[in-house]
């Protein structure tokens, strides 16, 4: 187990580093100049090579890159070249509503999807089935900002015009300022989140759990009388929670680097709305310190999930 976790370890940081080269080459060995943008339109060339001389630009690809790593290693992202301020303190302050929106949500999603297709698929072609096939259908096609908007106008505007104003209607209050004003105002993004996310879920774990249950040791649990509750959930759901589990993986790693449409909808911040104005603006450090805080929570989700396998499915062997 251990030596599986060491190779595991070593391959993200092999692909952390592959992405962080990527990243750089793309950004720095490109034909934008981020001196230029910074001095403006009307600035001189005197001017613009002053400023790519403070940056560190006028010097080596090589030099930089060696520079920008051994930084890397030591937690320094950089320094935002419009605030000044450190990129890792930028991303800390916007972190906390995307974790809070993305693991709540997960959370959500998760329980409702696999619920939602365990049900359907132990009830096949019924009209339970049916239905919820077509929920599903209509998640998935629905965009994530049509979802929270219709949530807002029906959980917040026409409440709050009736005169009960349950849910707020945007912001985020830190966990450790009020708890409960923390959930409170994280409800209505995290059912849009769950909503979208919880569809795909249900169609993934109803597939699968179809497949496991046609398998011949189910059919032989059957026969020696094991009950059919845990039949279902003991022996049928561990199997089939194994490409579930790791489509959560997945997302959760992916949606940390931000979750733009949610956190713009509901004026959270975060992570996403900090890179979008990055991208506007120009300012590389902060682009590329979001990918790699993407990068990095991809690769730790994917060795969790790793982990999970074992414990979800006797018959995986981590060796």
């Amino acid at each position: 187990m251990r030596a599986f976790l060491l190779r595991r370890a070593l391959l993200g940081l092999l692909v952390l580093w592959l992405v962080t080269l990527g990243t750089f080459l793309l950004f720095y060995v490109a034909p934008s100049d981020p001196a230029r943008t910074l001095a403006g339109r009307q600035a001189t060339p005197e001017q613009v090579e002053l400023i790519r001389h403070n940056l560190g630009l006028d010097r080596p690809i090589l030099t930089q890159y060696l520079d920008y790593l051994g930084k890397l290693v030591h937690g320094d992202l950089g320094q935002s070249y419009f605030s000044g301020e450190s990129v890792g303190k930028l991303l800390a302050a916007d972190f906390p509503p995307t974790f809070s929106l993305v693991l709540g949500g997960a959370v959500l999603w998760f329980s409702l999807g696999v619920g939602a297709g365990v049900l359907s698929a132990t009830r096949v072609r019924s009209l339970v089935d049916r239905g919820l096939t077509l929920l599903a259908l209509a998640g998935v096609s629905m965009p994530t900002f049509v979802v929270g908007l219709l949530l807002l106008y029906f959980l917040f505007f026409q409440l709050t015009m009736a005169g009960v104003p349950v849910l707020p209607p945007d912001s985020y209050v830190p966990f450790s300022e009020n708890p409960a004003e923390w959930a409170r105002h994280l409800i209505l993004p995290w059912v849009t989140l769950a909503t979208v996310q919880a569809a795909s879920y249900a169609r993934l774990t109803r597939g699968s759990m179809l497949d496991v249950l046609g398998e011949d040791y189910i059919r032989t649990a059957r026969a020696k009388g094991v009950p059919e509750r845990s039949v279902i959930y003991r022996h049928g759901l561990r199997a089939a929670l194994t490409p579930v589990v790791t489509q959560l993986g997945v997302d959760v790693g992916t949606l940390i680097g931000g979750v733009v449409v949610t956190e713009s909808v509901f004026g959270l911040g975060g992570v996403g709305q900090a890179v979008v104005q990055a991208f506007i603006s120009g300012d590389l450090p902060v682009i590329m310190g979001v990918v790699t805080l993407a990068t990095t929570a991809v690769v730790v989700a994917n060795l969790l999930v790793d982990v999970a396998y074992g414990l979800l499915d006797p018959r995986i062997r981590l060796s």
